[in-house]
């Protein structure tokens, strides 16, 4: 009924009750198949007679032209067939959740054209590179961990690859954000932009100072809710991936305090309804995943020799080199190591020195402009975030001790 009722909205020619009756059908077939001797063969029959009719009502259609005939009230017909079946062989929950999904699919017909017919030649590349990396390669690596040359330390692929799946993920899902709603103010813009790429927000924030003495407000908050967005992204790989392992507590407030502090100090110092275009280039790309890979791949083995000549503090340092670079790089590789190869103050201080640095060379990126006010209200602001996760870090220790 949930597909017919769609079909029966959109007027088309089958509706309602012939879906329902589809429905019926496959179901009455399915018991007669399995209560009498007739066997699997009834039910094959009932299938091609639904699919003769769908082709029937869809040649008809195309010949007509007639908009109430097609091919996608053909195939509905056979998957509401499909949906009688697998309820009545007892798959209820199983039967119902491919009606649903197979009529929000039918519903979102609009959305789906428009998303599909706004993507660009460069955009769809994307999309299927990245699915061939989350579907295709993440099933054929090892599920178990694997050592790293001689260097003492052992690496889960799939973990890997699950992290950096998700990062690339993330970026997707922000660039789209973006993309479709960033000319709605600098908070989408700066936050879900510095998702996508931090980078990209400092310099088109620089490319507005430079063109506009004014604008330097709403850019130093884009800058802000960029660093805001790191954090929190940070935070969640950090939480997400060491659940089953041992929560890494200690990054909650430290980048907690980072991502609310940098919303509040945007909000109070922007007109959050500023309309601002940013660049930004394609979502996903094969380069970028391996580079990302690269990083994660550099951190792990010279943070391993880092450790064992200077032991937790090597690492520590490693990390904060690299979020130089990348902070989710250095992010992931210690929730990695962690807790096999990394305890748990190492794996924190890693995450912590690293999205500290990658603060510090946001602000670092603004000496490029030109107005030097612009500069020194960045780093006055993002030393507060810094000084301000220390504060709050040592009151929750504090509290808690």
């Amino acid at each position: 009924m949930f597909l017919g009722l769609e079909r029966e909205w959109s007027q088309k020619t089958a509706g309602i009750r012939t879906f329902s009756l589809v429905a019926l059908l496959g179901a009455l077939f399915t018991i007669l198949s399995t209560e009498t001797e007739l066997g699997t063969g009834l039910l094959v029959i009932g299938a091609l007679l639904v699919i003769v009719q769908g082709i029937v009502l869809a040649t008809k259609g195309l010949l007509e032209e007639d908009e109430t005939l097609g091919l996608t009230t053909s195939v509905s017909m056979l998957v509401t067939y499909g949906v009688g079946v697998v309820v009545a062989t007892g798959y209820l929950i199983e039967g119902v959740v491919v009606a649903v999904l197979s009529s929000l699919l039918l519903v979102l017909k609009r959305e789906l054209h428009s998303i599909a017919w706004g993507l660009s030649r460069r955009e769809l590349r994307s999309v299927t590179e990245f699915a061939i990396l989350a579907f295709v390669v993440f099933p054929l690596l090892p599920g178990r961990r694997v050592p790293v040359a001689s260097l003492g330390v052992s690496v889960n692929p799939q973990e890997v690859w699950a992290m950096v799946v998700t990062v690339a993920g993330i970026g997707i899902v922000n660039y789209v954000v973006v993309q479709n709603y960033g000319g709605r103010g600098i908070a989408v813009t700066g936050f879900f932009g510095g998702l996508a790429s931090s980078t990209a927000v400092v310099g088109t924030m620089l490319d507005h100072v430079r063109q506009d003495a004014d604008a330097a407000s709403y850019a130093v908050a884009a800058i802000l809710l960029a660093d805001a967005a790191m954090a929190l992204r940070n935070l969640t790989i950090a939480v997400a991936f060491t659940l089953p392992d041992g929560l890494l507590t200690g990054v909650v407030a430290p980048l907690g305090a980072v991502a609310v502090l940098g919303v509040g100090i945007a909000a109070a110092n922007a007109d959050w309804s500023t309309e601002v275009e940013i660049g930004l280039e394609s979502p996903f790309s094969m380069r970028n995943a391996l580079a990302f890979g690269g990083v994660f791949l550099m951190v792990v083995v010279v943070g391993a020799v880092a450790k064992a000549q200077f032991g937790d503090v090597g690492f520590i340092l490693t990390a904060a080199i690299t979020g130089l670079v990348s902070s989710a790089g250095a992010t992931t590789s210690a929730v990695v190591l962690y807790p096999e190869s990394l305890g748990s103050d190492a794996a924190v201080y890693a995450i912590l020195a690293s999205t500290a640095t990658s603060i510090a060379v946001k602000s670092g990126l603004t000496v490029m402009g030109s107005d030097s006010q612009f500069t020194r209200s960045v780093a006055i602001w993002s030393g507060s975030l810094i000084v301000g996760a220390v504060v709050v870090t040592g009151l929750v220790t504090l509290l808690v001790t």
